[in-house]
Parts: C-alpha cells; structure tokens; sequence
C-alpha cells in the first residue's frame, strides 16, 4: 500500500505570488493564514522557501511558509487565505473598481470638475483622464498614474459618459468597495 506521509506540527502551506512580487520577498518574512474552519482566526507563520523558478505559463512564483500547529487545528488538505505582510509600502490613490472605464485603446476615469459651456456659465462636469492602473485588493484598484490625490472621480455609470458630460453629484448611494468582499450567498 502506498501512503503519502504529512506533517502536523509544525505544517507547510504552499500558495503562488506574481513573479512582480518576488523582489519583496525573503525567506523569514512573517505571514498570516485564515482558514475558513475557524472564522476570523489568524495563524502566523514564516516564509521558510521561494522556488528559483517562475511559473512560465502562469508567471507566478511558487512560495512554502512554515506555521507552528500545536494545538493541531490545521490539517493537511485544508485551504485558507494567506497574507504575506511586504516589507514596502506605498502610498497609492484608490477608486472602486466601478469607476475604471475599460476600454481596449486604454484605461481611463472621469474626474468631476468645474466647467464652461458655450455661454460661459459654469457647470459640473466631466473629463475623461487616461490612467494606469496597479494592483488591486478587493473591490480597490491602485492608480500608479493619471489621477491626483483629493480629485473626484465618478464612481458608477462611466460607460454612459463622454468628456464635457454635465453631472449631478449624488453620493447617498456609494457602491461596493471592500478590501476583503465575501459573497452574500456563500
């Protein structure tokens, strides 16, 4: 009989990162593991191993961290959510994903401003700005450029604007922007 041999304590967990994250990485960096068994629990642990090779068909980077397990609530097979606590910050403008207008020429946001019509009367309007987007956590994607801190962005209907569009600032109904969304029906 062929058996496969799994340790409980300490246990490994294994989990993939972009290979853009890989510069970040050292072995001993502390991470933070949530299994879905015991709700809001975090177990702590540390990298212990970072494969040499980058996935070439995904390009992700193939990472071990090593979790201290005596009381043994974690099992072998199990799946969790693993956070790798980076070492970088970084300052970063974040928008709900609903304010990105995709577009195949190029990312793009529509910023509220003070505008001029034909006449000369001010209105409230939009211009589209070309942006570029970073990396996203939840329902926030970052903004490396494009955009300046403290502007005000439209963040439900972009499809249905074009440049110079009057608006009506409504902010009673915001839409869904967590870091960490659970499905209302799991």
């Amino acid at each position: 009989m062929v058996v496969t041999l799994q340790s409980f304590d300490p246990i490994y967990v294994n989990f993939s990162l972009p290979q853009q994250d890989l510069s970040k990485l050292v072995v001993g960096q502390p991470i933070s593991l949530q299994v879905d068994a015991y709700g809001d629990q975090s177990f702590k642990g540390t990298i212990t191993a970072i494969n040499s090779l980058v996935d070439q068909a995904t390009r992700n980077i193939q990472v071990q961290a090593t979790l201290g397990n005596h009381d043994l609530k974690l099992r072998p097979g199990m799946f969790g959510k693993v956070s790798v606590l980076m070492s970088q910050l970084q300052k970063v403008i974040a928008v709900p994903a609903t304010a990105i207008h995709y577009a195949p020429y190029g990312d793009s946001i529509f910023v509220v401003s003070e505008m001029k019509d034909k006449e000369g009367k001010e209105y409230k309007g939009v211009k589209e700005q070309f942006i570029k987007l970073g990396q996203s956590r939840g329902d926030m994607i970052s903004i490396v450029s494009g955009l300046k801190p403290g502007e005000e962005v439209v963040t439900s209907g972009v499809f249905r604007l074009k440049s110079g569009a009057r608006v009506i600032v409504n902010n009673q109904i915001k839409p869904g922007s967590e870091l960490a969304p659970n499905p209302s029906d799991s």
